[in-house]
């Protein structure tokens, strides 16, 4: 009988102690480049602090998000687009701070692998660490899972954590909505973080050629179309937000226009949306023609080319669409708040669908 001598090591079990103290030592000058009022930007502590009073606020609440990027990763994975998921990752939480009106204050990110590659790991917290400056909000720390067996070697998982915070009675709550309001949409910057898995589905059943150009955008090669970062919409809202401009905001991820909107509405009042009151955006119309996906099954899943909508009272329309244009938006009027339950109803030329309050889409046409 023999036995085995030689001694084990946390390395010869596939974790690597030195690389990810590598990373920790590479990623210190992009996260010191998020630095804010209130935040060090230094990292390598058991957790990070941030002072909301240096940052200027009086009683303020605080209002917390957590969300991931999806099956949009594996994209990222198979085609080496690592250096934009980080900025998905960051808009998925800050998006959802904003509505609150909330502004971004700091952030942390989770990142899980098989194996470790400082190479991909800087380029993705490179990302993460972009979309903290856009959103205006500090990384101020994270963690670092090298998971050998639960991941492949290649494979990577995100998620993200953010706080931010309002002044208390400036929250947006939608109690301010009533039947009259105009309904603003910003436009999206392609298919954000949702419904990828049936864009991947597509892909695979009808052989794109990802590395081609875009049949609908020759310019672009189909993967950088859908590659392309969510739109992180704060600088732009923030500042209307706490001009009291803007009765409530819903960011258009999963469930789309139709489950959204109603998220942010009180009871007796209802969402009435004109799809034909914008163009579709060349690439949802890809999308749709390609899985010959029905308008209401579009309407669940995809943006359809709006990634946030504001209910704005009809006497302040013209100054907040000027002022958000001004900041690079494009914005677009897609329908109003009328009396009625609860709820969402898209109207276009294709048919009509609604939502009700407890999320259940029923076609009316």
């Amino acid at each position: 009988m023999s036995s085995n001598t030689t001694p084990y090591t946390y390395a010869q079990a596939g974790v690597s102690i030195e690389a990810g103290n590598r990373l920790v030592k590479a990623i210190g000058p992009l996260v010191k480049a998020t630095m804010r009022p209130g935040a060090d930007g230094e990292i390598g502590g058991f957790g990070g602090f941030f002072d909301p009073k240096a940052a200027g606020y009086k009683d303020p609440l605080l209002v917390a998000g957590n969300d991931g990027v999806g099956t949009k990763l594996k994209l990222a994975i198979d085609y080496d687009r690592h250096d934009t998921v980080g900025i998905d990752l960051v808009a998925m939480c800050v998006n959802d701070l904003i509505v609150q009106g909330a502004e971004p204050l700091f952030f942390l990110d989770y990142f899980a692998t098989g194996k470790l590659e400082n190479g991909v790991a800087e380029r993705v917290i490179a990302g993460i660490a972009e979309g903290c400056k856009l959103a205006g909000c500090a990384l101020i720390g994270g963690e670092t899972a090298e998971m050998p067996g639960m991941y492949a070697a290649d494979d990577y998982d995100l998620a993200g954590f953010c706080v931010g915070a309002v002044e208390r009675g400036e929250q947006l709550t939608g109690e301010r909505v009533a039947p009259g309001h105009v309904l603003l949409g910003l436009a999206s910057s392609g298919v954000h973080s949702n419904g990828y898995s049936l864009v991947r589905r597509l892909a695979e059943d009808k052989f794109w050629k990802m590395d081609r150009p875009a049949i609908f955008d020759p310019e672009r090669l189909l993967i950088d179309t859908l590659a392309e970062p969510t739109r992180i919409y704060v600088a732009s809202l923030l500042p209307l937000v706490r001009e009291g401009l803007i009765d409530a905001l819903a960011h258009i991820t999963g469930g789309g226009l139709l489950e959204n909107i109603p998220r942010v509405l009180p009871q007796g009042a209802h969402a009435q949306v004109d799809a034909d009151d914008w163009d579709q955006p060349r690439l949802m119309a890809f999308l749709q023609a390609q899985g010959q996906i029905e308008p209401e099954e579009m309407a669940r899943t995809f943006n359809c080319g709006v990634g946030m909508v504001l209910a704005v009272t009809p006497d302040k329309v013209e100054t907040v669409r000027g002022r958000l244009e001004d900041a690079g938006e494009t914005v677009l009027t897609i329908g109003r708040i009328a009396e009625g339950d609860k709820g969402c109803t898209v109207r276009g030329s294709a048919g009509t669908w609604s939502a009700r309050e407890d999320w259940e889409a029923v076609h009316l046409g």
